[in-house]
């Protein structure tokens, strides 16, 4: 079925899509500029589009293309890509690729009630910025391609051949960029469209690799004269794990892992769960653990959190003020982990690094290398997962880094495997479209431009792999608290997002 598209930004209602959402009046977004696009990524919020479930954006891309005669194809990872030719007098012009990706990270508050599979995003304006209403934007990428799907179907802009590129899978391992084909674009430039500072260009990128350890445990009863309590940190800033991994903000699983740890030495306290963080690529935000301890303990094991909560408070006071500490009594369940696993765990996660390892001295500013705890699981199969993250400029940094988690963890028992990882993008401070891009900025807004690398992952590193000739460059409106339900775009932002991308365009020779 072919959808409206082409409709007048005002009329677009509320127009039933496959019976499983709908385009609603788009409210307060309708009023924002550049209009087009805040159309777009109205529309786009409407849409669920978790990381590996995007069939809903895919189809939707396969039928917008369709409906506005515009060459439209997709491979066997769903990478979508829509063909526009040039506008009268641009035949001459190389192809420029525009790239974005269509899923999304997918966070929410506990006690907000949402289904990424099935509900629309809720957005908010709120002074200068756009919103969600307790959970992640989904502005990353949802604004790039919003992007691309209104420069597909303006009639009014001057450009040559474009190649709009969307991609999936972003966000939890790159698997549509890692399943690009050789060929199935043409261009040899490329603007991605990924970014997150308004004002920064960025012509370089970290690569990253996952380590993952597993314990295996067994159960043991409990006394049943034992006492149970969950202990909760929350309110938390989270983020992303590697734009903003230099700030010091706090990690919930670490947090709740020290309380546990001492309560274990001073009071022989028990563990019977832990469920800590999500994403790979977040800073974790809220983290809980279900304990149990003898009664005569009990007391002691209370007061212990009230001496440790204001202690962590304190030294969070700047970078997490709304950073909480608190317990709830339960009931006792039956049985809590094994012992020796439950003194491995906390010692391996008390021992895991996290944060930044080592700032560059090539770029100054720039973090070179880092990593992420994650999240902490309970598995099926008595298995406890605890998922990291690493990234650096370097690669033989990366793999040195990536060791040294490993080795806490295998020090302390568990199975520890790392993924394939991804590669990352080298600076090339003589590229074609830096300095088009350079030289468009300061014509427009009277001021020079940030170029750098950028610490967060971006796919142009597969990008060049594959398509070894590509120049590349990577920039976007300013989004905050991305991957976290604090997620956030600033309006003013995006028309100066916008109006560098057309200009970039015009002048491309």
């Amino acid at each position: 079925m072919n959808w409206p598209f082409w409709a007048p930004v005002n009329s677009i209602k509320s127009i039933t899509l496959c019976d499983s959402f709908k385009f609603n009046d788009m409210s307060d977004l309708k009023k924002l500029e550049p209009a087009l696009v805040w159309q777009y990524f109205s529309e786009i919020l409407e849409i669920p589009r978790p990381s590996k479930k995007e069939e809903k954006i895919i189809q939707y891309l396969m039928d917008f293309g369709a409906a506005h005669g515009l060459p439209t194809k997709k491979d066997k990872a769903g990478n979508v890509l829509i063909s526009k030719p040039a506008t009268p007098g641009k035949e001459h012009v190389p192809p420029v690729v525009l790239q974005s990706h269509v899923d999304m990270v997918c966070e929410k508050n506990s006690d907000v009630e949402h289904d990424f599979e099935k509900d629309p995003i809720k957005a908010i304006v709120d002074g200068e910025w756009v919103t969600a209403d307790g959970t992640t934007l989904g502005a990353d990428d949802g604004i790039g391609v919003a992007a691309q799907l209104a420069i597909l179907a303006s009639k009014d802009l001057e450009h040559g051949p474009i190649e709009c590129l969307f991609t999936t899978d972003e966000e939890t391992g790159l698997t549509g960029a890692f399943a690009l084909e050789s060929g199935f674009f043409t261009g040899k430039t490329l603007l991605n469209l990924d970014s997150e500072d308004e004002g920064e260009l960025f012509i370089g990128c970290a690569g990253g690799i996952d380590t993952v350890a597993r314990f295996k445990y067994k159960k043991q009863r409990l006394p049943k004269n034992y006492v149970s309590v969950r202990v909760m940190v929350s309110g938390l800033k989270g983020g992303h794990s590697g734009d903003e991994i230099h700030k010091g903000l706090g990690n919930s699983n670490k947090i709740l892992a020290r309380f546990l740890w001492e309560a274990t030495e001073k009071y022989k306290m028990r563990l019977v769960h832990f469920d800590g963080g999500n994403l790979r690529n977040a800073i974790p935000r809220e983290a809980s653990a279900i304990v149990a301890v003898a009664p005569k303990r009990f007391k002691e094991l209370r007061e212990a959190m009230m001496e440790f909560k204001p202690q962590v408070e304190f030294e969070y006071a700047l970078t997490e003020p709304q950073l909480k500490i608190e317990c709830e009594d339960i009931a006792l369940p039956r049985y809590a982990i094994d012992k020796r696993t439950q003194l491995n765990l906390l010692r391996s996660l008390l021992a895991c690094p996290h944060g930044v390892i080592q700032m560059s001295s090539r770029m100054p500013g720039l973090v070179e290398t880092s990593t992420n705890l994650a999240s902490v699981k309970f598995k099926d199969k008595k298995i406890i997962e605890i998922t990291t993250s690493q990234r650096s400029d370097i690669d033989s940094a990366k793999h040195m880094i990536a060791t040294q988690v490993s080795a806490v963890f295998e020090l302390a028992g568990a199975k520890v495997r790392h993924t394939d990882g991804y590669p990352g993008w080298s600076p090339n401070p003589e590229s074609h479209i830096k300095t088009i891009t350079v030289a468009a900025y300061k014509d427009l807004f009277k001021v020079e431009p940030v170029v750098r690398s950028i610490h967060a992952g971006l796919e142009c590193g597969l990008f060049k792999e594959k398509y070894p000739d590509l120049d590349m460059i990577s920039f976007g409106p300013t989004l905050r608290n991305v991957h976290s339900p604090d997620e956030r775009i600033h309006i003013g932002t995006v028309q100066k997002f916008w109006d560098l991308l057309l200009e970039v365009l015009k002048r491309f020779e």
